[in-house]
């Protein structure tokens, strides 16, 4: 196909991003030196209601790509793809790993053991200790209750009554399937661990400046680089990234009336890596963690995450900053919000927001 098109003269191609299907034929085109190959999200070239096949496709995308009205989607180099494989595929074993944890904790609870009733999690070594003994064949709480621990011994009268149950030899056979599979995916994962790191030394430079941004740590910068890459030549400005991501707010004005403001489909991995890092940031004492309490308060007790999201589009922005400058963070300041309040205005509206509740305020300055 590609020397065909070599031989007809085609300089550009369009091609449709679909599944994991267009890799192989991106990848082929991309051999040529002569073919400038746009790569396009299928959302953005939708065809005309009730002219839809293959091969009308075809023929709308080539009509599209000569009008110059496609935008070729971004496509990261080689070796941030392959560092993307790895993160991507880790994820996967972790979240494998929890399900396989909770099917240990169902077995568990099936033969009626509640250690994880009494200790934080049924991964610490005193619960895996007490699992091993109920798989082996011991049944007498106590006895069980007894290979507690550290600070968990303290707890030995509530780990008696837990380890009080039914469970059963088919209960211990299961349970010795499940902690062989979870020991073996935390093998699998540590090696990845170990391979990530190694890839990713080429740029630590990138990794050092990207954790000192509030909330995200080693493995957050892992994935940020491994998504978005360090070459921000290919997003013009911080907005674009944010666009890209799906962390900017959406777009949907008709006849003057502003309509749903959320945001848009993006990077999937972008998008939750970093709304998990709001969160982290929101326990800081960062301009991030200001702006997460703040929104927060705003959107009521549900809407924590409404104003992680909020902040996860300021963290790209500043991640888009960091690696474009190649520049530590410089943080504003928890008190950014407040620091040039009047405090004359500030007394007045909260004895207003008070006296409306019912209350006579009478004030005391403080000597």
């Amino acid at each position: 196909m590609v020397r065909w098109l070599v031989e007809q003269g085609v300089t550009h191609v369009a091609m449709e991003s679909t599944g994991v299907y267009w890799k192989p034929v991106f990848h082929a085109l991309c051999e040529s030196d002569s073919l400038e190959i746009v790569l396009v999200n299928a959302r953005h070239v939708k065809n005309v209601p009730g002219r839809k096949s293959d091969v009308i496709d075809c023929a709308w995308l080539g009509q599209l790509l000569e009008c110059g009205l496609l935008r070729g989607s971004f496509i990261p180099p080689p070796q941030i793809a392959a560092i993307r494989e790895l993160t991507r595929y880790r994820k996967k074993l972790i979240e494998s790993r929890t399900r396989e944890l909770q099917r240990l904790s169902k077995v568990l609870e099936d033969g009626g053991i509640k250690i994880d009733s009494v200790a934080s999690s049924i991964t610490t070594l005193s619960a895996r200790d007490m699992i091993e003994a109920l798989i082996g064949g011991e049944r007498d709480p106590r006895v069980l209750a007894d290979l507690a621990r550290g600070v968990m011994r303290k707890k030995i009268p509530d780990l008696t009554m837990a380890c009080s149950g039914r469970f059963g030899d088919h209960h211990g056979l299961l349970a010795r399937m499940h902690l062989e599979h979870i020991d073996h995916l935390t093998s699998m994962i540590d090696e990845l661990d170990t391979r990530i790191e190694r890839v990713l030394a080429p740029f630590a430079q990138q990794m050092s400046l990207l954790r000192t941004i509030p909330g995200i740590g080693e493995r957050a910068a892992q994935v940020i680089i491994s998504e978005i890459g360090v070459d921000m030549s290919r997003f013009p400005t911080a907005a674009h990234l944010a666009s890209w991501a799906g962390l900017c707010p959406g777009n949907n004005e008709s006849a003057g009336k502003h309509k749903s403001g959320r945001t848009r489909k993006g990077n999937q991995e972008v998008r939750t890596i970093l709304t998990e890092c709001a969160w982290s940031a929101g326990k800081t004492g960062s301009y991030p963690g200001a702006q997460f309490r703040r929104l927060h308060r705003r959107f009521g007790k549900k809407g924590g995450g409404k104003a992680a999201v909020a902040v996860a589009h300021t963290l790209i922005v500043i991640i888009w900053h960091v690696l474009n400058d190649l520049t530590e963070y410089r943080d504003l300041g928890g008190d950014y919000f407040t620091r040039h309040d009047n405090p004359e205005a500030t007394r007045r509206r909260l004895i207003h927001n008070l006296e409306a509740l019912g209350y006579d305020v009478q004030l005391t300055p403080v000597a």
